[in-house]
C-alpha cells in the first residue's frame, strides 16, 4: 500500500520478544531476572522504545532459549 509506514526492527524485535516470553510462560520480571537486565528494560524493549545491544540479545536469547530466527521473525521487512 503506498504511504504504508512499516515497524521498525526494534519495534518488531520487541513484539518477537513479548510474544517469545508469553509463550514461555515467563512475566516481564521473570525474564528480566533470567537474562540478568531490569523489568522495565524489558518492558521498554517490547514497546520498541530501546534498540537493545547485541551483549543483551544473546542475554535474551539464553534465558527464552530460543533461535536467533525466532527473535528476528520478521524484523526486515
Amino acid at each position: 500500500m503506498i504511504g504504508e509506514v512499516k515497524p521498525s526492527a526494534h519495534v518488531r524485535f520487541g513484539q518477537n520478544l513479548c510474544r517469545l516470553r508469553t509463550t514461555a510462560k515467563f512475566t516481564q520480571e521473570a525474564l528480566a531476572e533470567k537474562a540478568d537486565l531490569s523489568r522495565r528494560y524489558i518492558q521498554e524493549m517490547e514497546a520498541g522504545h530501546k534498540n537493545p545491544t547485541v551483549n543483551t540479545v544473546v542475554q535474551l536469547k539464553k534465558a527464552l532459549r530460543c533461535s536467533w530466527d525466532d527473535l528476528f521473525l520478521h524484523t526486515d521487512a
